[in-house]
């Protein structure tokens, strides 16, 4: 199924990602270069959230950008097979082999990106619209991509929200994804 299909078809849980899915499509409707680093106003990104083969904690890196613990993802980068690019961002990322514990979309949702520095050259404020999936790790050795970020660790869910500083990624998403992971972690 084509990813815009894969969103249309996606079911939101809240609020957020009810106006969130209805702005993305949208926006890829009018926007060829969606998939795009190019496209300098949005583009579409894929995170993953990797839990550990015991199901007991989940993978987090320091993000050199955002100066804060976050979750696994990147640019799509021309890829429309966002889970793959989830896959393999969590393999650059992390050093992991990971495994889907489930093919559709586990959540949706739009960040904004301030701008910033990144590789000598000034990238504009941009919004990300991106596309969660729910990974499994097969194994526990991580490794950090020290250009995007300097450490990986596995969290429990409670340590993942307690070290991340970015306010709105703490009580909008990451508490969206511990409780929606939280059946596959029993």
């Amino acid at each position: 199924m084509d990813i815009i299909e894969e969103i249309r078809a996606f079911a939101p849980l809240c609020p957020q990602e009810e106006r969130d899915k209805a702005a993305m499509l949208a926006f890829l409707h009018g926007n060829d270069d969606a998939f795009d680093r190019t496209n300098l106003t949005a583009h579409m990104t894929a995170s993953a959230w990797i839990v550990s083969p015991d199901r007991r904690r989940v993978a987090m890196c320091w993000h050199n950008l955002y100066r804060s613990w976050s979750w696994i993802g990147g640019h799509a980068d021309g890829e429309r097979d966002l889970l793959a690019v989830a896959m393999r961002e969590a393999a650059e990322e992390t050093g992991l082999t990971t495994v889907p514990l489930r093919q559709e979309i586990f959540s949706l949702e739009n960040l904004t990106v301030e701008g910033h520095v990144k590789r000598g050259v000034y990238v504009p404020g941009h919004v990300h619209m991106n596309v969660t999936y729910l990974l499994a790790a097969q194994e526990t050795a991580l490794r950090p991509k020290e250009d995007e970020n300097s450490a990986v660790a596995w969290m429990t869910p409670e340590e993942a929200l307690e070290a991340s500083t970015e306010p709105w990624m703490v009580e909008r998403v990451y508490r969206k994804l511990i409780e929606r992971a939280a059946p596959y972690m029993e």
